[in-house]
């Protein structure tokens, strides 16, 4: 999946205030509508209990758009948190509800723009950003889905101008790590820190928002040749919710880093038993074959593709993700095929890598060279982007361009799947 912050406004509407839904009526006093009401969500209930009490609620209120809003929320969490995509279909069917009960209400239009970016179809989503935007000039809350998709689409200038009305309207973590990632991508490294210690500091509504921040940070340590750093973030992200997957999988690359595979596969077996999403499934196939244990690898790397299966009848499009993975481990042609696919849907720098490293791995690395340059266009220090360059040049007889691309990436090599390292041996 790629790294775009939609979790925050996944979320959104089921933190808006319960109190909403209790007085927000055409026909009854609110204290009447209150008193009908089962009781709603609290903010430290678990999300299997928000999405019970959610369901009572529209049992009870069958005609409140905004009470399926903030259920279609609750179900977007459960798929963050368990990776099951059929919470994708129900989140559906609820957000569509409320637009047929409410049409052009924008918190139901944010809520389907986050399902659309959920589901990687970014122009959808766009459309409906722009809509809740237009029906809410006043609402913070649409910028997010807004600078997410227009980042997924390529459309940069436009996402930094978005970005920069969301940071003066509202500075918190929301907009704190889109600008990190945003400083990410033009490969300011140092500022991309700083603002995802910034959102840290601003805090979120529930521990899991905390805990996903510092595993960007770590994440962003990483891409710096900051293990200690790195391992400090992701230890204080399980610290907010033990367990929390993405500080066990980046704990997992430091592990890679200091050449300790077994506690790496001991790592992500158990991300992997907790949350099978595919890239954790290829974490763990890539260990292990680097620990010699073939057999072990192609078990993982045959669920990483039913996996892929299970996303795609949930319709999500993992076009570029799954362009990657052929590439890496399957048919290079199919690579190809993907990758252009996804360029078309999307031109953003993670396509462009897609196709360039598609063609490199089909023996044609001189055709992937423009491609790996569109890739690098912001000036990205992205190790598995400045990898694929590099290797492309080589291969295409660029020495000396070789040499730059593959020197960033060494640099956060740590960063990268154990497979990828490899590469750069």
């Amino acid at each position: 999946m790629p790294r775009i912050l939609i979790g925050f406004l996944a979320t959104f509407a089921v933190a808006l205030p319960v109190a909403w839904l209790m007085t927000r009526d055409d026909h009854r006093p609110a204290e009447r509508v209150a008193a009908a009401l089962p009781p709603g969500p609290r903010p430290g209930d678990s999300t299997d209990v928000r999405i019970g009490k959610l369901q009572a609620t529209v049992r009870a209120e069958p005609r409140r758009a905004d009470g399926y809003t903030l259920l279609a929320g609750a179900y977007l969490q459960k798929v963050r948190e368990t990776g099951d995509a059929s919470f994708y279909q129900r989140a559906g069917v609820a957000v569509d509800r409320a637009l047929q009960l409410a049409p052009g209400d924008p918190a139901g239009l944010t809520e389907r723009s986050a399902l659309a970016l959920a589901r990687h179809d970014f122009r959808a989503g766009l459309s409906d950003a722009e809509r809740a935007r237009a029906q809410a000039p006043q609402v913070n809350k649409p910028f997010g889905v807004l600078v997410d998709a227009l980042v997924e689409l390529g459309r940069y200038d436009a996402a930094g101008r978005a970005l920069q009305q969301m940071v003066d309207r509202r500075p918190d973590l929301a907009a704190y790590a889109r600008v990190s990632y945003f400083r990410e991508l033009h490969g300011d490294l140092d500022g991309a820190v700083r603002a995802m210690q910034a959102a840290v500091s601003a805090g979120g509504d529930v521990p899991e928002n905390e805990a996903y921040v510092r595993s960007l940070l770590g994440g962003l340590e990483l891409q710096r040749g900051r293990l200690s750093a790195a391992a400090r973030s992701f230890r204080a992200a399980l610290q907010a919710v033990p367990g929390y997957v993405p500080g066990e999988a980046g704990l997992a690359k430091v592990d890679v880093a200091h050449g300790d595979l077994g506690r790496a596969i001991r790592r992500l077996r158990g991300v992997v038993a907790r949350l099978p999403l595919p890239e954790h499934v290829v974490a763990l196939a890539e260990v292990e074959r680097a620990a010699g244990r073939t057999a072990a690898s192609e078990r993982d790397l045959d669920l990483a593709r039913a996996e892929q299966r299970l996303l795609a009848r949930s319709g999500v499009n993992t076009d570029t993700e799954t362009a990657i993975f052929e590439a890496d481990h399957g048919s290079p042609a199919r690579a190809v095929a993907l990758a252009r696919r996804a360029w078309e849907a999307a031109p953003s720098v993670r396509s462009a890598d897609a196709v360039g490293w598609a063609l490199t791995r089909a023996g044609r690395a001189r055709e992937a060279l423009p491609w790996a340059a569109r890739a690098l266009r912001l000036g990205s220090k992205d190790p598995a982007f400045n990898l694929h360059a590099g290797l492309a040049a080589r291969e295409a007889g660029k020495r000396a361009l070789a040499d730059r691309r593959l020197a960033i990436a060494r640099v956060g090599r740590a960063a990268l799947t154990a497979g990828a390292q490899g590469e750069l041996r």
